[in-house]
């Protein structure tokens, strides 16, 4: 198990080092091309961010480790100002195209708790708040208490309760799930 966690990791450094190499290499080429001419150097391609989208099964717990131990160094090692991160609980999901019914691979539970999430996704535009609630309620699967999410994440975080509800109520989460399901089609 350590392996493919070790691979997503280097490969993630990887990515992020070679953007940071091009950022400065192009940095430094309009640097010497307007040397001593005035000129302000502001490269578009230093504003430029890495894109990271994150596919994962909520249920799932090695995606959740991966969510809770490594993806939070994006955020500790302040890399989340240079990558525009995506979290997809829409992994290994199915859609019935006749009745449009959703089956996950890891049960009901798990179709719930990707309704959930797409909700807080959807709701919460902030990334930090996205991670912070996808950390909080892959963190109760991985302890197998994600039934305690409304006590748990939602008063942890201090987001409010009932537009979260209300979404995941009226089946609006869902709604957003089956956008996960074309996004991840195409």
């Amino acid at each position: 198990m350590v392996f493919p966690k070790l691979v997503i990791t280097i490969a993630l450094i990887l990515v992020l080092f070679l953007f940071i190499c091009e950022s400065q290499g192009a940095s430094y080429a309009s640097a010497s091309h307007n040397a001593g001419h005035g000129a302000d150097i502001n490269t578009s391609l230093a504003h430029q961010k890495v894109n990271l989208s994150v596919y994962y099964d909520s249920l799932c717990k090695t995606c959740a480790k991966f969510i809770i131990e490594d993806l939070r160094d994006i955020f500790g090692n302040n890399l989340i100002s240079i990558v525009n991160l995506q979290l997809v609980p829409w992994a290994n999901a199915y859609v019935n195209n006749t009745n449009k019914s959703i089956s996950c691979q890891n049960g009901p539970d798990e179709c719930e708790l990707n309704s959930l999430e797409s909700c807080a996704l959807n709701l919460w535009s902030k990334v930090d708040i996205q991670y912070q609630f996808v950390n909080c309620f892959e963190f109760l699967a991985i302890k197998g208490t994600i039934k305690e999410w409304k006590e748990e994440c939602l008063n942890q975080l201090g987001l409010p309760k009932e537009p979260f509800l209300n979404c995941f109520n009226m089946g609006n989460g869902t709604e957003v799930i089956f956008h996960f399901f074309h996004f991840t089609v195409s």
